[in-house]
C-alpha cells in the first residue's frame, strides 16, 4: 500500500498534464465542461508542473490528478507531485526548484522571508492528525488525554498498563507491555501539528522539546513519510505513532480517542474535524496562515488542520501559472467532492471565498493568470 500511493501520486500525476493545458485553452469558450475552472491559453507544445511537499494530504492529490485527467479536455501538461514531505516542499518551492510546494503547517515569517518572491497561502482541504497504535485485542476505544499523550512521548510512560493510562480506560485489556513509539524522521507538516498540539497542551513538552517540522525526539524510533510511520506502527505490536487519518483509515488502523479542550473524548470523525474548523468563526487572518488546534467546543478534534498549497503571486511563465491556477481552481470546488470518501473534510464555503481571491490575484507580467470566472 505504501509503495503503490508514492507510485500513484507520480505515475497519475502525468495523466492530470493533458486535462490541465486543454481546460486553460478551452474554458473561456466551452460552458459545456463539468468544471468551473477558467484559465490561460497556450499556444502548443508541452506544459510541465512540479510540485513536492506534504504526505499528508497525498492520498486526496492522487485522487485529484486521477479524476482531472479524466475530464473531456486536452493535452500538453505534464505533472508531477513528489509526496516527500512538507520541509522538503517549502525548501524546494523557496528555491524555486517546483512550480507550486505543499505544506501542511503554513510558513513561519522566517521561512517565507526566504523566498525570493511572495508565496501564497492555499488551504486546499482538511484533515486530522491521529494517534494509531497496535495493540492486540483493542481495535477501538482507546482514549488519551493531552498530559498521557505528551508523556508518552516524552518517554515518562513507558508501559500500556500505567496507572495514568489505565485511569480512562478502565474498561480495556491493556497489556504490560512496553511503549513502542514511532515518529518521523524527514521535516514534516504533520510533525509540526502534532508537535505544536504537544506544546500547546503540556508545559512540559513546551520546554523539553518544543515544536517544529522536525525536533530532537526524546525517545522511539524513525520513520519516513506518513507512508512510513503507518508500515511501522502496523508492523510493531505495542507500538502508538501519529499519522494523517487518511493513512490509518485506509490500513485499517486502530486510532484513539483525544480528550479536546472542553474535556470530551472525540474520534476523528469529518464532522468533529469540521467542527474544529467552525471554531474559528471570522477570526480567519488574511493571508490564510492559520491554526486550529485544541479549538473550543464539545465536539471538536483538537488535532485537526488545513493544509496548504504555496505558489507564488507573480508566476514567470504564464502558461504554466494559468495551467496551475486553473487546477487549484478546479480543487477548491469540484475536487472538494472526493474529499470525504478519502477521510478529509472539504473546505468551509468561506475559506473557498478567500482562496478565490487569492488565486484571481495570481498575476504574471502583471496580468492575471486566471480568466474571471
Amino acid at each position: 500500500m505504501i509503495s503503490l500511493l508514492r507510485v500513484s501520486s507520480v505515475v497519475l500525476g502525468c495523466a492530470i498534464g493533458s486535462a490541465m493545458l486543454s481546460l486553460a485553452g478551452c474554458s473561456k469558450k466551452d460552458d459545456s465542461s463539468s468544471t468551473t475552472t477558467t484559465g490561460t491559453t497556450t499556444s502548443g507544445g508541452t506544459v510541465s508542473l512540479n510540485g513536492a511537499g506534504a504526505t499528508f494530504p497525498n492520498p486526496l492529490y492522487t485522487k485529484w490528478i486521477s479524476d482531472y485527467s479524466a475530464l473531456p479536455a486536452g493535452h500538453g501538461v505534464k505533472v508531477n507531485y513528489q509526496s516527500v514531505g512538507s520541509g522538503g516542499g517549502i525548501k524546494a518551492i523557496s528555491d524555486q526548484t517546483v512550480d507550486f510546494g505543499a505544506t501542511d503547517a503554513p510558513l513561519t515569517d522566517e521561512e517565507a522571508g526566504k523566498a525570493p518572491g511572495k508565496l501564497l497561502h492555499i488551504p486546499t482541504t482538511l484533515g486530522a492528525v491521529v494517534l494509531t497504535y497496535n495493540l492486540d485485542g483493542i481495535k477501538t476505544g482507546l482514549k488519551l488525554s493531552p498530559e498521557v499523550l505528551a508523556g508518552i512521548f516524552l518517554g515518562d510512560i513507558k508501559s500500556w498498563d500505567d496507572p495514568k493510562i489505565k485511569a480512562d480506560n478502565a474498561a480495556l485489556p491493556l497489556p504490560k507491555k512496553s511503549i513502542s513509539i514511532v515518529h518521523r524522521t524527514d521535516g514534516s507538516g504533520t510533525t509540526e501539528v502534532f508537535t505544536q498540539y504537544l506544546a500547546q497542551v503540556s508545559p512540559d513538552w513546551k520546554t523539553k522539546v518544543g515544536a517544529g517540522k522536525s525536533v530532537k525526539w526524546p525517545t522511539g524510533n524513525g520513520a519516513k513519510g506518513n507512508e512510513g510511520v503507518t508500515g511501522n506502527v502496523t508492523n510493531t505490536p505495542g507500538s502508538i505513532g501519529y499519522v494523517e487519518l487518511a493513512y490509518a483509515a485506509q490500513n485499517n488502523l486502530a486510532v484513539a480517542y483525544l480528550k479536546n479542550h472542553a474535556g470530551k473524548f472525540v474520534s476523528p470523525t469529518l464532522d468533529a474535524i469540521s467542527a474544529a474548523a467552525a471554531a474559528m468563526g471570522d477570526k480567519v487572518p488574511d493571508d490564510l496562515r492559520m491554526s486550529i488546534l485544541d479549538p473550543d467546543g464539545d465536539a471538536s478534534y483538537p488535532i485537526s488542520s488545513f493544509t496548504y498549497v504555496l505558489l507564488y503571486a507573480e508566476q514567470k511563465d504564464a502558461a504554466k501559472g494559468g495551467a496551475l491556477v486553473s487546477f487549484l481552481w478546479w480543487g477548491i470546488h469540484d475536487g472538494q467532492k472526493a474529499a470525504p470518501g478519502l477521510h478529509y473534510a472539504p473546505l468551509p464555503a468561506a475559506i473557498v471565498t478567500r482562496d478565490e481571491a487569492k488565486l484571481k490575484s495570481i498575476t504574471s507580467g502583471g496580468k492575471a493568470v486566471l480568466a474571471a470566472p
